[in-house]
């Protein structure tokens, strides 16, 4: 009966620590990043950005952001995502995402932010990955920020490298885009 107990103890705690995990794992999900010049992994942290995570994957799980390029890249500020296939066609979005840069997280070098334009509430697809600190981009009192919702947690010498492409006038844009293009060819949804 006692070795019962026992057992039946440690089979709970192990079912129990394996539910913790799985929790963790769930509530941080990450996606890798698949370019045509590496690939990078990004952190989702869903407890503090949980509208503009989820909006994220959905785009992600969907196929959306197949196809399109880093767009914008401008050396020790940022590079820019997810709206634009290569011939600098804008792909079609619905809705814009409420604007979540109130929630405590920085545009610091590494973290992932929403993309917007001067309307606070205008984000749709595009995600941008900080090249270095850019705590002009964080709110204030008198004004909306843009919202950071992940963090590069392997690759960022690929962001690194990216962030230096040679870059110029393209489609609707008079500067800023790679003279090659550089494509994400697919993301991947690591864990859920």
């Amino acid at each position: 009966m006692r070795l019962t107990i026992i057992l039946s103890t440690m089979l709970l705690a192990s079912f129990a620590s394996l539910a913790q995990e799985t929790f963790e794992v769930s509530t941080n999900p990450r996606v890798r990043v698949v370019t045509n010049h590496g690939e990078f992994v990004i952190e989702l942290d869903r407890g503090r950005a949980p509208l503009t995570v989820e909006h994220f994957l959905l785009h992600v799980t969907s196929g959306h952001y197949a196809g399109t390029i880093f767009h914008r890249v401008v050396p020790g500020f940022v590079a820019q995502a997810g709206g634009y296939t290569v011939d600098l066609t804008l792909k079609p979005t619905e809705g814009n995402l409420v604007n979540e840069s109130g929630n405590g997280l920085s545009n610091l070098r590494g973290t992932v932010g929403m993309a917007r334009a001067t309307e606070a509430h205008s984000a749709t697809t595009q995600f941008y990955i900080n090249l270095a600190d850019n705590l002009d981009l964080n709110p204030r009192p008198t004004r909306w920020g843009y919202a950071v919702f992940g963090k590069v947690v392997e690759g960022m010498e690929v962001l690194d490298e990216i962030g230096y492409v040679p870059t110029g006038a393209g489609g609707e844009f008079d500067r800023n885009v790679p003279v090659m293009p550089i494509t994400i060819e697919r993301m991947i949804l690591l864990t859920e």
